[in-house]
């Protein structure tokens, strides 16, 4: 969570407040991972998956926005450039100098370990573009893309988009409230779990 903060201030973002002195657990499960959004995930997955954490749709697309300032390797989503849903077809999604672009930078038989960045362009700034990038279906990951194309998840996506300073505005407010939010699932109380010194391990 603190480095998600710091990451985010650094980059353009602004900053809030985050609790502090939570308890977490003493073990990490491998079967966890299984609970957060993966690249291919439907939307109906998506909300599935945040809704188990008591998040909402809003939150959802608010917090995959966070993507702004990430990357992703070419495994993750190689195959909407060159054989979507076994179609030996790109992802008629993706936009086709968006497409061209992918495709240099993840030729067929290229390194799929090579990152790439979520939102072309911007990707060392904190700001709203990611949103114009999959309404102009310039998302690299599925699942990112398939916000726009699902009018559950557009309409709040909508809002954010524009060059005003009102539109970014919007969007860092919001992002900094489900961030909050995202800190408080599954609070632990009592003896249950650590207060950690040091956030990503055990005491």
């Amino acid at each position: 969570m603190l480095g998600v903060a710091s990451r985010y201030h650094g980059t353009g973002g602004s900053g809030w407040a985050v609790p502090t002195r939570r308890r977490d657990r003493l073990v990490s499960l491998a079967s966890d991972a299984e609970s957060i959004p993966g690249p291919k995930d439907s939307i109906d997955d998506q909300i599935k998956k945040f809704a188990n954490k008591g998040l909402s749709i809003e939150d959802l697309v608010t917090l995959v926005g966070g993507h702004t300032i990430g990357t992703a390797g070419c495994v993750t989503f190689s195959d909407r450039l060159y054989n979507y849903n076994n179609t030996n077809a790109p992802d008629p999604a993706i936009d086709q100098g968006f497409l061209l672009h992918l495709q240099t930078l993840c030729p067929l038989s290229g390194d799929l370990t090579r990152r790439v960045a979520l939102d072309t362009n911007s990707e060392n700034n904190f700001d709203n573009s990611f949103y114009e990038n999959i309404r102009r279906g310039r998302g690299v990951l599925e699942s990112d893309s398939k916000l726009w194309s699902d009018p559950r998840t557009q309409k709040f996506a909508q809002p954010f988009i524009g060059a005003s300073r009102s539109h970014g505005s919007t969007f860092n407010k919001m992002f900094a409230i489900a961030m909050v939010k995202m800190s408080k699932i599954e609070l632990k109380t009592g003896n249950q779990g650590e207060i950690r010194r040091v956030c990503n391990r055990i005491n």
